[in-house]
């Protein structure tokens, strides 16, 4: 009889996809950011009130370069959750998009020493959970690797060689405080990971769905 790590030997993200009440015009805001890339949409009206319990956090090179993600979010429609400013360990901001996904930009750098750019150097799909260890160590069950791990504070896997997005475990109420949002919600988090194997939801309600590699990028 398999076992559950023998079925989730291959585990990787995949993808991220977000639930968005209107795709296109999501899809409209997401490419004038510059993140469209990062993820998928796909039309939704499940039920969701509050802090949907995650982030999608951009890591880029400059505080000049955080200022220009965060104007053009702001321009294709988002709203100031943080201003943009310095802190402990670095310099970043947090806004929401329109269809209420939220958004931090950020870099460890507290001085530009060059222009700004549209370059993304990292993105991390951070989720709020109830016990760090706990769901870290589900995940490690699932097949996942960890690269980084601070006690039960922080978990980090190691990324997949298909998806852009790397995955990492945050205290939820830590996380709201973060990003400056009151930590209560209900509903669906609207957001579904995309995996290698099976489908299956996680402790903290956090669903994956099984799908293919990506296809190559046509010429």
């Amino acid at each position: 009889m398999a076992t559950t790590t023998d079925t989730a030997v291959t585990t990787s993200l995949v993808s991220v996809t977000l639930e968005v009440a209107d795709p296109e015009a999501a899809r409209r805001f997401y490419r004038a950011f510059g993140v469209d890339a990062c993820i998928a949409l796909r039309a939704s009206e499940a039920h969701s009130t509050g802090f949907r319990g995650f982030t999608m956090a951009l890591t880029v090179s400059g505080p000049a370069t955080v200022d220009g993600f965060v104007e053009a979010a702001v321009q294709a429609g988002a709203t100031v959750l943080k201003p943009a400013a310095k802190s402990l360990w670095g310099y970043g901001g947090v806004v929401q998009a329109p269809d209420g996904a939220i958004w931090k930009i950020a870099t460890s750098a507290k001085k530009d020493t060059g222009p700004a750019t549209r370059e993304i150097d990292e993105v991390v799909l951070l989720i709020g959970v109830e016990d760090v260890k706990a769901t870290r160590e589900f995940y490690v069950g699932r097949g996942l690797t960890v690269a980084r791990s601070f006690g039960g504070k922080y978990a980090e896997f190691a990324a997949g060689r298909s998806c852009p997005v790397k995955l990492a475990l945050y205290k939820r109420r830590a996380l709201a405080k973060d990003l400056g949002v009151p930590v209560d919600g209900t509903g669906s988090h609207r957001v579904v990971l995309g995996g290698s194997a099976d489908a299956f939801t996680d402790l903290d309600g956090f669903a994956w769905e099984p799908v293919g590699p990506p296809a190559p990028a046509q010429d």
